[in-house]
């Protein structure tokens, strides 16, 4: 299936954003409408007085044009607000899903090496640039395209040379004065995005470690570059409203001369008789309409620009290929216990040299348990990354019952897994909610039962039970209770392999073989790939193997 696009997104909500266009082009129309026959209607009734013929003078039918004009500016005004914003409500919430569903693919292999700030700038700031787009930007210029258009029609069928200014005046006041005030705009809004992504992340990495940067007392610094980076972005809004300001100076210079000469034209229309006098205060009332509209020419061109912007900082996200690729026609994966062989696997880094894994050979059958040691950076998690298909081998094979797990589609392979990673989060939630992550099926007592595995049982009956919060990151644990949850929401997870990276990690010795003892009765029939540190208990596992130079011995 074809990756959705960011304009198939758009396309999706395309009859709300044109009947949107509509009821904007439509309050604008009224105005200006409104204003030209207000206008025409008042010099008329003016000169009707003055000239004693007001008897004849008709009043009814300008008066019921300006108030169905009145009427219907009122009612499209309301209705483009409501279409207008219930469309990039729902934009705003489809590009997020979007964004969700392009870049999990490539976590952890492609965004590991974007900062999590950063990621958030694009997910919040960018997103929102681009929702409005149609709303704050191309509608509004296409509206006022077609005001132009129909304005200087109606100027063409009272005197053609007014037609020949009001389209002159349009251009000037609805293209180039814009393009002259957002000039070089894509650099500017780039580097704007950018700063703005900095503050960000400088914020949130900030608060994130704010304990660590109190201990090493470095608050003060970190606050120093903080603000810097908000004064940077400070000054790059100052120069930008600078810009949109000497392009409104720029359109009320021009407007002022365009609205001369129309007076002028106007009158001399008027005095060679070839105007009447309600029709040249028409054209005088229709510029103004005109220019008054076009006023917001320049915000809009400056949407347009932050938006594109903005777009394409979330494809650069999203457009990275994946470090693994789904194959055409994938494999079923065995339902029965099979084996999991690693053949003659080579891997190193993307831009390394240095093979992590150079030859590996390891077979894992089912009921098999056993442990990978070695020192920090030897490639023990880069196994269990194979494992897990987050990249692939350059040389060799990972197989499933004889199969090449590149054969499999993903979401089928990751089924056959529970894995705990070395970070393993805790999320803002209940303990329910945490466990249920592993089997959102589980009954209660079913969770009561893998706590008790874990030795967190009468930990959350102290808490108040499964609906107890444990709060962002699980601030209110411990960092082994933290582990030992997360490692119960794998146990939780019904599959045949389960791959636990450092799983007492955070623990003390007396605890950690206690738990070990414990998780070799709850693993039960699965396989299990263990990799740590740690020296393990008798009988936890079956087979040791220490992984150095790229190679695996069996202790």
């Amino acid at each position: 299936m074809k990756p959705q696009t960011m304009r198939d997104v758009f396309k999706r909500h395309r009859w709300r954003l044109l009947l949107a266009t509509l009821l904007l082009f439509t309050t604008m129309l009224a105005g200006v409408g409104l204003l030209g026959l207000s206008g025409g209607f008042l010099t008329a009734a003016a000169l009707a007085g003055a000239l004693g013929m007001g008897s004849t003078f008709n009043f009814f039918s300008p008066s019921a044009g300006i108030r169905a004009l009145t009427m219907a500016r009122i009612v499209s005004r309301y209705f483009e607000k409501l279409v207008g914003h219930d469309a990039t409500l729902r934009i705003a919430r489809d590009l997020r899903v979007w964004f969700f569903q392009r870049a999990l693919p490539l976590a952890p292999a492609r965004l590991g090496s974007s900062r999590t700030g950063e990621l958030l700038a694009r997910l919040i700031t960018d997103i929102g640039e681009v929702d409005g787009l149609m709303v704050r930007a191309i509608s509004p210029l296409l509206a006022l395209a077609g005001i132009a258009l129909a304005t200087v029609l109606a100027a063409g069928l009272i005197y053609w040379p007014a037609a020949v200014l009001l389209l002159l005046l349009a251009l000037l006041v609805g293209i180039g004065v814009p393009v002259f005030a957002v000039r070089r705009g894509d650099a500017v809004e780039a580097k704007r995005a950018q700063q703005r992504a900095s503050l960000r992340t400088l914020a949130f990495e900030g608060l994130e470690g704010v304990a660590d940067l109190t201990a090493l007392d470095a608050r003060d610094d970190w606050t120093l570059r903080v603000d810097a980076a908000a004064q940077q972005l400070a000054r790059s809004d100052q120069r930008r409203r600078r810009r949109l300001i000497g392009g409104n100076v720029l359109h009320s210079s021009i407007a002022g001369l365009g609205l001369l000469a129309m007076l002028w034209l106007a009158l001399s229309a008027f005095q060679a008789g070839q105007v009447q006098a309600a029709f040249a205060a028409t054209l005088v009332f229709l510029t103004v309409a005109l220019l008054e509209v076009a006023a917001g020419s320049g915000i809009a061109w400056q949407a347009l620009q932050s938006a594109r912007v903005a777009g394409k900082r979330l494809r650069q996200i999203v457009d990275q290929p994946p470090a693994v690729q789904e194959p055409a026609q994938p494999h079923t994966v065995p339902e029965c216990a099979v084996a999991v062989t690693f053949e003659q696997v080579v891997f190193a880094w993307p831009g390394e040299t240095r093979r992590l894994l150079d030859g590996v050979d390891l077979q894992l059958v089912p009921g098999d348990r056993i442990a990978i040691r070695g020192d920090s950076g030897c490639g023990k998690t880069t196994l269990s990354a194979l494992l897990l298909r987050l990249w692939d081998p350059q040389q060799g094979s990972v197989r499933f019952g004889g199969v090449d797990l590149r054969e499999f589609a993903q979401d089928q392979w990751y089924r056959q897994i529970a894995w705990l990673p070395q970070g393993a989060p805790v999320f803002a939630g209940s303990i329910a909610e945490n466990l249920r992550l592993g089997d959102p099926q589980a009954s209660d007592a079913a969770l009561w039962d893998v706590l008790a595995q874990v030795r967190l049982g009468d930990w959350a009956q102290q808490q108040g039970g499964l609906e107890a919060w444990v709060g962002e990151n699980g601030a209110t644990m411990s960092a082994g209770q933290a582990r030992r949850l997360a490692l119960a929401r794998a146990l939780l997870r019904n599959a045949p392999i389960m791959v636990l990276d450092e799983p007492t990690e955070g623990l003390d010795v007396d605890t950690a073989h206690a738990l070990l003892v414990d998780l070799a009765a709850a693993v039960g029939q699965r396989s299990l790939l263990m990799i740590t540190h740690d020296r393990l208990p008798e009988g936890v596992v079956q087979r040791e193997y220490r992984l150095q130079q790229g190679r695996l011995d069996l202790q």
